[in-house]
């Protein structure tokens, strides 16, 4: 099965909070007709499945530990693979988180072609979370929280960002500007895989 993905183009896309990724992985996805895949999105999905997996990490994140690096790499797996037929590329939304998960993904499913860095100026982040708290109900929106996982989000990116520039495969993309315009930036950088 893992043959399926064995040539697939692999897109890492990494954004804070409020940077606009979200927005940007669904005009490439409606464009190029790659497939999203966020961590996050697949965690919640188990845990509302009722699956076994499902009820083990719904244990594990209540107890507020960390899922285990290899089961949130395999579900990614699994869920590329359950897309291959239908899927040009795809998007993986949030991952890696350091280093050393882009090690294992890579010896796991492949290597990125490319990471997308979606950045805006912190305090645009906060801006931009504070207006979706405004109208998402989102306990986490308010200012101090944001902050807090701003500082944790680029203590975390840094390394990852550096590890990759090695390799020449980042392109940074300033989301500041209007959505269009950063989408016709991506656009290019996609484009440049071919």
């Amino acid at each position: 099965m893992a043959d399926k993905i064995k040539n697939a183009k692999i897109v890492f896309v990494v954004g804070g909070p409020g940077s606009g990724k979200g927005t940007q992985c669904e005009k490439i996805v409606a464009k190029y007709g790659y497939t999203h895949l966020s961590s996050g999105d697949l965690l919640r999905a188990e845990v509302a499945s009722g699956s076994e997996r499902g009820k083990q990490l719904q244990a594990i994140m209540q107890k507020g530990e960390l899922v285990p690096l290899d089961t949130v790499l395999d579900m990614i797996k699994d869920a590329m693979i359950a897309k291959a037929d239908v899927s040009k590329g795809y998007l993986i939304d949030g991952y890696p988180r350091e280093v050393k998960q882009g090690e294992e993904f890579e010896k796991k499913i492949g290597a990125p072609a490319l990471l997308l860095y979606i950045d805006a100026k912190g305090e645009t982040m906060v801006k931009r979370l504070m207006k979706r708290g405004e109208t998402s109900g989102r306990a986490d929106d308010n200012e101090e929280t944001i902050k807090k996982r701003l500082d944790l989000y680029y203590k975390a990116t840094e390394p990852v960002i550096a590890f990759y520039e090695q390799r020449g495969i980042v392109r940074k993309i300033n989301s500041e500007l209007p959505v269009d315009e950063v989408f016709a930036i991506v656009e290019k950088a996609i484009d440049e895989l071919k």
